[in-house]
C-alpha cells in the first residue's frame, strides 16, 4: 500500500466516523447513523482521490 493510498483510506475513514457520529447526535437511530457515516466514507474516496492525486 502506498503512502498516497494509506493517506485517502484514512481521510476517508475520519470523515465517515465524523459524519456518522453528527448524523447520531442529531436524533438519528444508530443503523441510519451508520449508513450515513459508510456512504460518506465510500463517496469521499473518489474524490479525495482527485484532490490529493
Amino acid at each position: 500500500m502506498t503512502m498516497h493510498t494509506a493517506i485517502i483510506l484514512l481521510a476517508a475513514v475520519i470523515i465517515g466516523l465524523i459524519t456518522g457520529t453528527l448524523t447520531f447526535l442529531s436524533g438519528t437511530l444508530v443503523p441510519a447513523a451508520v449508513l450515513a457515516g459508510l456512504s460518506a466514507s465510500g463517496l469521499s474516496i473518489p474524490v479525495l482521490r482527485s484532490l490529493i492525486g
